[in-house]
């Protein structure tokens, strides 16, 4: 390998960047709107959920109990109806997430010692929300019942509420369960693919639709030369985007960062080839740049935002979709950017991950090179 011929083709293909303000404009600006966009407009936190409530009795008992809906952070009560119809309407006009209807015999019930049913109507067209609203308003519920049972205990004279075992939660990594800490590492895969796949599949189909692949053909240079060189620009610029949406990351969203820098470098290193080279095949398959665009953002970016694990755990998928999940590159390099930001995870620990990345990267690397061969046909 010639060091200036692969250099010379690397400022060509620099050259060719800089006359295209459109590849600027995505490298330098895209990965801001997309962190951006991440952090303020996407999130799986649920607060300040609208709620109704049809309190038939209106008793002390049954305000305290709506006083805890009201305390809680994930709940606010908008309005108090009148009727079970009206509740209905609301519900279903989407006005309140959820409906919470007090029986009217609330307080005789406990009053007695009784169980005393309370409804919740939740919209449940987002099953996954449905199931968190439930969740929410039994740990509500159960709450304001274990002082109900705290109350009783001492009416009848025990003096101190009966024993009983208490879960004591503690959170590791991501303290206050913040979701833009569990998204944000992961929108630099997006950015790596796009910037990595997308742009890169045009290098080659430009050449061959601005009829200049016969000049190239016709210079010393091997497939592996220009290979690096056409490669090399957007791997200086991928890296640069990386660092910027790192640090809008850590120091705009203050999401943690605890692990090591340069292990954040090596992998994102690995992870550029491995989208530079798929971008490349795809770029010499296609010899167009329309269907190589195309190709490029079903093969690299859609796998990238699905199978990843980067909103969507893969724990939860099928069996099958998760055996599918382990040949997408996306899916390693996620976890090791969530791992480097959230637990601080050594570069020892992470083999699992940086092994299967490095063999993408050499195996793809070699797929590239052997898929373009200087001739015209």
């Amino acid at each position: 390998m010639n060091g200036g011929r692969l250099f010379a083709v690397a400022r060509k293909e620099a050259i060719q960047i800089r006359r295209d303000p459109r590849s600027l404009v995505i490298v330098l600006v895209m990965p801001l709107i997309l962190v951006l966009l991440f952090g303020y407009g996407v999130s799986l936190d649920l607060k300040h959920l609208p709620v109704y409530v049809y309190d038939q009795e209106g008793s002390q008992q049954s305000q305290d109990l709506l006083k805890h809906f009201q305390a809680s952070e994930y709940f606010h009560v908008v309005r108090a109806v009148n009727s079970y119809p009206e509740l209905i309407q609301a519900v279903d006009r989407g006005d309140a997430k959820i409906g919470i209807v007090v029986p009217w015999d609330l307080s005789q019930r406990l009053r007695n010692g009784e169980s005393t049913p309370v409804q919740a109507i939740v919209d449940a067209t987002d099953d996954n929300t449905a199931n968190v609203i439930i969740g929410y308003a039994q740990a509500v519920v159960q709450g304001y019942s274990a002082n109900v049972v705290s109350d009783w205990s001492e009416r009848l004279g025990h003096g101190s509420p009966e024993p009983s075992i208490s879960l004591e939660a503690r959170t590791w990594f991501n303290e206050d369960l913040e979701s833009k800490a569990f998204i944000l590492p992961g929108v630099l895969a997006l950015v790596m693919a796009v910037i990595g796949a997308f742009l890169t599949s045009l290098t080659i189909a430009r050449e061959w639709e601005r009829g200049t692949m016969e000049q190239l053909v016709s210079t010393p240079v091997t497939p592996l030369e220009i290979l690096f060189g056409k490669l090399l620009p957007y791997f200086v610029m991928g890296m640069v985007a990386a660092l910027i949406c790192a640090s809008v990351a850590i120091f705009w969203f203050q999401v943690p960062f605890r692990g090591s820098f340069s292990t954040l470098l090596a992998s994102t290193a690995l992870f550029l080839v491995v989208v530079l080279s798929i971008g490349f095949f795809v770029s010499v398959v296609a010899k167009n740049q329309l269907a190589a665009s195309q190709m490029a953002l079903m093969i690299a970016f859609l796998p990238s935002f699905l199978l990843s694990g980067f909103l969507f755990s893969i724990e939860q998928m099928p069996k099958p979709v998760q055996i599918i999940t382990r040949v997408v590159p996306a899916r390693y390099y996620t976890t090791i950017l969530k791992n480097i930001f959230l637990k601080g995870t050594p570069a020892l620990m992470l083999y699992g991950e940086l092994i299967p990345l490095a063999i993408f990267s050499v195996a793809l690397a070699l797929i590239a090179t052997r898929a373009f061969h200087k001739r015209l046909a």
